[in-house]
């Protein structure tokens, strides 16, 4: 097939993805209305895989969550986090393989939107995830009808727990990756304050790191009256919220991108008493490599320090969901097709996200493109705003996208 063959092939299915678009509009509006937090979400995964069936698209659960894992997270104030309810499905068969993926799960938010679909739970959408859950399946079925035609196998994976930076870690620990091997991997997440139809996507680093540090000291608790006798854990917390601050300033070059905030701190119950234990959370977000390298290996050696020379005991529980890493050479090659979809001009490098995306677990394993899809405008509510909306009218671009970024890096230098 030559380029202009090629190209009339990758019109015609972006002209089947637009004809998808209030099909994927009501699928979006169905998950929207039974959102489920976390990594175990029984609903969706019926939703999506009675769809898949529909379709005769081959799929099986996928993820594992380690019996250590579900400790972390208690000790981090996550409970319940025994089992994840990931799903991976293919079409096509052998080699090459490229993975597609969506996230699924929702947010602790109650939305805040007079639309006749809005979630009537005490979670929502407020993060997009119902609408890659439902683009994902309009390409499924766009790709589907053209099995034949691919030189190689795709790979869906639908995923659990995006929002607790460790969803996609638990599908990987259970095989998404292989069998077949996946080459190259391609995520895409919508906007909603950022203009709708634009398509951005960031070469090297694409959003920040996330590490998260739950420091638990346990002290002597005793009466105000006779502070000898007791072991003030509320002490050692302040000057570990102190240490870990001047550490920042001190050991971490200043041009490097890294922040470190202490988002909770608890402790005692009235003044005449001095508690038994404290608690507090850091949480670290980073586009620096090294600079995160260095801050993981020292702070907890501060933290035990500090601890020790107080005579408290120090447990400490910390979860790392790496920076997402789009591959300049895949991005080139995939740039084209996004641009095939929304228009040379709507197509741009942006900065890397400030936010954590647990993307970044198979772009640390595989050449990776990780993409934004606008669907909005800047003065829209943000995500995570209980008022977020979406512009369902990019919906069926996102269905094209992942439906031309298949066929164009599967079609290889034949195109």
């Amino acid at each position: 097939m030559n380029r202009y063959e090629f190209a009339d092939v990758l019109d015609r299915l972006i002209d089947e993805a637009r004809a998808l678009q209030e099909d994927i509009v009501a699928d979006r509006r169905a998950l929207h209305q039974i959102p489920e937090v976390g990594m175990s979400l029984p609903e969706t995964r019926a939703f999506v895989t009675a769809r898949l069936d529909e379709l005769g698209i081959p799929w099986r659960p996928c993820g594992v969550v380690e019996p250590q894992i579900t400790e972390r997270y208690e000790r981090l104030g996550y409970h319940g986090i025994t089992e994840s309810t990931g799903v991976v499905a293919t079409i096509g068969q052998g080699g090459p393989c490229i993975l597609l993926r969506a996230d699924m799960d929702a947010l602790p938010i109650v939305e805040d939107n007079d639309l006749p679909f809005r979630s009537t739970r005490s979670c929502s959408h407020m993060c997009g995830h119902d609408a890659h859950a439902a683009m994902l399946l309009a390409a499924a079925r766009v790709l589907k009808r053209h099995e034949d035609e691919l030189p190689g196998t795709v790979k869906l994976m639908f995923q659990p727990g995006e929002e607790l930076g460790y969803g996609s870690k638990t599908m990987i620990d259970d095989g998404v990756l292989e069998a077949p091997h996946v080459d190259v991997a391609f995520a895409l997440h919508i906007i909603a304050n950022a203009p709708t139809g634009r398509v951005t996507y960031s070469p090297g680093v694409a959003s920040a790191s996330l590490d998260t540090l739950g420091v638990r000291i346990q002290g002597r608790g005793g009466h105000t009256s006779a502070p000898q006798q007791c072991i003030d854990p509320l002490m050692v917390a302040n000057q570990i919220y102190q240490a870990a601050n001047l550490f920042m300033t001190r050991e971490i070059d200043p041009s490097a991108s890294i922040t470190l905030s202490c988002g909770t701190m608890h402790a005692g119950t009235v003044p005449n008493v001095l508690p038994d234990t404290a608690e507090l959370q850091f949480g670290m977000r980073s586009f620096d490599v090294k600079a995160r390298a260095h801050a993981l290996e020292r702070l907890p050696q501060i933290i035990e320090d500090y601890a020790h020379a107080w005579r408290t005991a120090c447990e400490l529980a910390t979860f790392s969901c790496p920076c997402t890493y789009t591959d300049p050479q895949l991005a080139a090659c995939l740039v084209p097709a996004l641009e095939a979809v929304a228009g040379a001009d709507r197509v741009s490098r942006d900065a890397p996200m400030p936010v954590t995306e647990d993307f970044s677990y198979v772009s640390e394993a595989v050449p990776s493109v990780f993409a934004q899809l606008g669907a909005g405008s800047a003065d829209a509510a943000p995500h995570h705003n209980p008022h977020m909306v979406l512009d369902e009218s990019v919906f069926w671009m996102g269905a094209a996208m992942h439906v031309a970024c298949a066929f164009t890096w599967l079609s290889g230098d034949d195109a």
